[in-house]
């Protein structure tokens, strides 16, 4: 599938588009975009894949926007929780 058709599937809203396209939009705002672009994201593939086809893209044009370093604490934050999250075995009893 062509990095565009990946795009298009991996940010069917267009939310991660619009907000490289906002004039002035901070780190705050991006996050906020993010999240809500995390909410919808469909559980296939993983989101680090598919945050990394869209940083791949976008930052191509944009390496200094707020949305590009969002997207890179995003694939840093989902390559730090892999593995346990703990759950009611991991508490203290």
């Amino acid at each position: 599938m062509s990095e565009i058709k990946l795009v298009e599937k991996y940010d069917p809203r267009g939310l991660i588009r619009e907000s490289y396209r906002i004039d002035g939009i901070d780190a705050g705002q991006c996050r906020s975009v993010f999240l809500d672009w995390v909410l919808g994201a469909g559980a296939r593939p993983a989101l680090s894949e598919q945050i990394a086809v869209l940083l791949a893209h976008y930052s191509k044009d944009a390496p200094d926007h707020p949305m590009s370093d969002v997207l890179r604490a995003g694939l840093e934050g989902e390559a730090a929780s892999k593995g346990r999250q703990g759950g009611w075995r991991s508490r203290a009893r």
